[in-house]
């Protein structure tokens, strides 16, 4: 099952092969995508990596969060699974 990871803070230089290849020695990167400025363009320093094993997804966790890449602490959490958010809808506790 593929994981989805949040990352934050990244330099707004960063680029999607530069990334990727910071996460590959953790597992196989499916997609890596920034969020942009609607103005700019530009990379607004955060974004989403999508993993192809949780177990991989959650060693890059352990290993990068809140180490330093480009200057920057690199901040880094797993997304939540659409489904589990369904799952606590149905029962009211969302």
């Amino acid at each position: 099952m593929t994981a989805k990871l949040h990352i934050g803070n990244m330099p707004p230089t960063s680029t999607n092969n530069a990334i990727e290849g910071l996460f590959r020695p953790f597992g196989l990167v499916s997609s890596v995508v920034f969020a942009k400025d609607p103005l700019t363009g530009l990379n607004t320093g955060c974004g989403t990596i999508e993993m192809d094993c949780d177990a991989d997804a959650q060693s890059a966790i352990n290993r990068l969060n809140f180490s330093q890449y480009g200057g920057r602490i690199l901040c880094l959490s797993a997304t939540r699974r659409m489904s589990a958010l369904r799952v606590k809808a149905d029962i009211g506790l969302i």
